[in-house]
């Protein structure tokens, strides 16, 4: 790729100048250009050279450029025009003067919870907006987010991801590709992605902005990506309220991850709810004067560039998401060939050559004095004999030769493993550690385990990747690499107090736990229904559990029962009721009629005393109100017999005849109506 100063002065397409050099990348060169039309400032992005030969990126790089040059949106940026140049493909994009998220968080900036709400908000509504148009960007990451002067996120590199990831071109090779920092799980597996994948990017961008890492980083591109594949977003408590939303938008499995419209909606309530974010730091450097258009503000340093820098350091680089799948799968980046000769191809060596010797038909001088004195100072042909042994020498020379040649091809064939059998690699994935080796010992392979790795998908001893790749062809004796798992992940279990079982089992639900409500313990304080415990095992009240685990929860019965207290006979009824209210119940009073308690004592309490009552319920207390009472029943008129039955039919006794025995009778003696106690007697006067 030509140096980027090397185009300073040019003018692209009769109409972009190029006035000074922004940044440049393994792909492309980025310049600050005039459009000598509209009299503006644009930024211009030329690709790398090498693909104007490659038909298949021309042909997806104008198409995409066509579908992204129609994308209106305030949070997406502006591709006005694009072309072919000598120097390679180009497009000509919107020039934003504040810099990139990338510049910030170089600068040691660290967003705001309200600050990271408002720009994830933007930049939610801008992918959302392209997402709904079928364009996936495949590239999000910090040096991708560019400001405009008021401070508004744009969304840059829409479809030059894509173009990149089809052609047949790729980067340079032995940079680890910093996009691996921010890609998605299913796209590190090779998968087919959707929008959804921009939202995981997203999702790790703003946990960077905020606390100044990238989860998921490891020393290795391998380890990078194995390390998010299954496993939740890890929890950080300088998260705060955004915590939840991005763990959400990070799901590892896409069908429960957000999509960007939802993101948005999410986003921007918390951004509603927090304080006005403060303005972001934004640096605008000047022009140099040498700029045509006065006034103009230049770029930030990063902005529209993919600096080509390993993993692990503040920049990132851009690179196909073909070459970031093939490093997910375990594939090397280059192929590594054994120089067989420094020779020049085409050249030829002789016996005398190679031996250090002299060479055939011509002697040095003393040797030709000692000839021309054997032969008589004759300078003619030599004798037949001395040709003879001349190539009796040279067969010699040119036996060994060959003996030494096949000496060193069956050294380098030994020494190079030539003539090793080959087998493709066994699938040992999702195998106990036991049975992976026993699979490599069958083609005679060796296994090596790397770092254990969270896996929520493979159980804990398993495999979970290997290197090199299933149906990879290795030879005997060579080393398989693989990860095993070290079971599920941990992820923070939110505090349940004050809530009811379905409240928690939504929260929890939200961090991929799941829920088991008992059907409640009785708790003297803890009101019913709301919880009183969660466990896992033997932990009570836990703050992290596995990934996928059930939390134990109880939830409150209330108070518990109570047993009614001794209420003697002896007790008036406002007696009995301070005593059952002493121990949390209520009472009501019934009366009843008693031969044996006095009028006004309690008879019995229901439930009776010594029983368990629901506590605060109402225990019905009877109250006695003396022997029973019946009036004396109208029995004028009636034969003596007659009366007398009557009488006793109400618990009344016949207590005499005043008068005729067989006459009727006239009155009695308590008088008819009277009430008497029952038992009574009551005398019949008759004629």
């Amino acid at each position: 790729m030509p140096l980027i100063s090397d185009s300073i002065g040019r003018v692209l397409g009769k109409r972009y100048r190029l006035l000074s050099a922004l940044g440049t990348g393994a792909s492309a060169h980025v310049y600050l250009a005039e459009d000598v039309s509209l009299q503006r400032h644009v930024a211009v992005k030329v690709l790398q050279p090498g693909l104007a030969t490659d038909d298949s990126f021309l042909k997806r790089f104008r198409a995409e450029a066509r579908s992204v040059a129609s994308l209106n949106h305030p949070h997406v940026l502006r591709v006005f025009d694009w072309g072919d140049d000598s120097d390679g493909p180009y497009l000509v994009l919107e020039y934003l003067g504040g810099g990139s998220l990338r510049d910030l968080l170089d600068r040691g900036v660290r967003l705001s919870h309200s600050q990271a709400a408002q720009l994830g908000t933007e930049v939610a509504q801008g992918l959302a907006y392209a997402h709904a148009r079928g364009l996936v960007h495949r590239d999000i990451k910090p040096a991708n987010l560019l400001f405009d002067e008021e401070g508004r996120v744009r969304v840059a590199d829409f479809g030059v991801a894509r173009a990149l990831a089809e052609a047949a071109w790729t980067e340079p090779a032995g940079a680890m590709v910093g996009t691996a920092r921010y890609i998605s799980p299913e796209a590190a597996e090779g998968k087919p992605v959707d929008g959804r994948a921009d939202v995981y990017s997203l999702a790790l961008v703003l946990y960077e902005a905020v606390t100044g890492t990238v989860p998921f980083v490891t020393d290795t591109t391998m380890g990078t990506l194995a390390a998010r594949i299954g496993q939740p977003l890890p929890h950080d408590p300088a998260l705060g309220p955004l915590d939840d939303v991005l763990a959400r938008a990070a799901a590892p499995e896409v069908g429960s991850r957000l999509d960007a419209a939802g993101l948005a909606a999410r986003l921007g309530a918390l951004a509603a709810a927090l304080p006005t974010p403060s303005p972001l730091p934004l640096v605008f450097p000047h022009l140099e004067d040498a700029s045509p258009i006065a006034g103009f503000r230049a770029p930030g340093v990063s902005e529209l560039t993919d600096s080509g820098v390993v993993l692990g350091t503040a920049n990132d680089t851009t690179a196909s998401t073909a070459a970031t799948a093939s490093a997910a799968a375990g594939l090397s980046a280059t192929a590594i060939a054994p120089s067989i000769s420094s020779a020049p191809i085409g050249t030829r060596a002789g016996p005398g050559e190679l031996f250090d010797a002299e060479p055939l038909g011509e002697k040095p001088e003393k040797n030709k004095k000692k000839d021309k004195k054997r032969s008589g100072g004759r300078s003619g042909p030599r004798r037949w004999g001395w040709n003879h042994r001349r190539g009796t020498y040279l067969i010699a020379g040119v036996v060994t030769l060959v003996l030494l040649l096949l000496a060193a091809g069956l050294t380098v064939a030994f020494g190079t493993n030539l003539l090793t059998p080959s087998h493709p690699t066994p699938n040992v994935e999702n195998l106990s550690l036991t049975q992976a080796r026993a699979a490599l010992d069958k083609v005679h392979m060796n296994l090596k385990e790397g770092a254990q790795v969270k896996s929520i998908t493979v159980g804990a001893g398993d495999v979970v990747s290997q290197s090199p790749r299933p149906g990879t062809s290795r030879k005997e004796g060579s080393t398989v690499t693989v990860v095993v798992s070290d079971g599920k992940p941990d992820v923070s279990v939110p505090s349940l107090a004050n809530m009811t079982c379905a409240q928690a089992v939504t929260a929890l639900q939200s961090v991929h736990l799941l829920a088991n409500c008992t059907p409640g313990v009785y708790n003297d304080t803890v009101p019913s229904t709301i919880i009183v415990s969660w466990s896992i095992g033997s932990t009570p009240n836990p703050t992290a559990a596995p990934y996928g685990s059930t939390i134990t929860i109880n939830p409150s019965l209330g108070h518990a029962p109570v047993t009614v207290p001794n209420v003697p006979t002896s007790y008036t009824y406002a007696q009995a009721a301070a005593a059952l209210q002493a121990v949390g119940l209520g009472a009501t009073q019934a009366p009843a009629s008693s031969t044996s308690i006095p009028n006004g004592n309690v008879i019995a309490t229901n439930p009776a005393s010594g029983q368990t009552a629901p506590y605060g319920s109402v225990v019905t207390v009877t109250v006695s109100t003396g022997p029973p009472m019946v009036p004396v029943p109208n029995v004028v008129g009636d034969s003596v017999a007659q009366a007398s039955a009557a009488l006793q039919a109400v618990g009344l006794t016949p207590s005499g005849v005043q008068g005729n025995p067989t006459g009727n009778v006239q009155s009695t003696q308590p008088a008819v109506g009277t009430s008497v106690v029952q038992g009574s007697g009551v005398q019949l006067i008759t004629h």
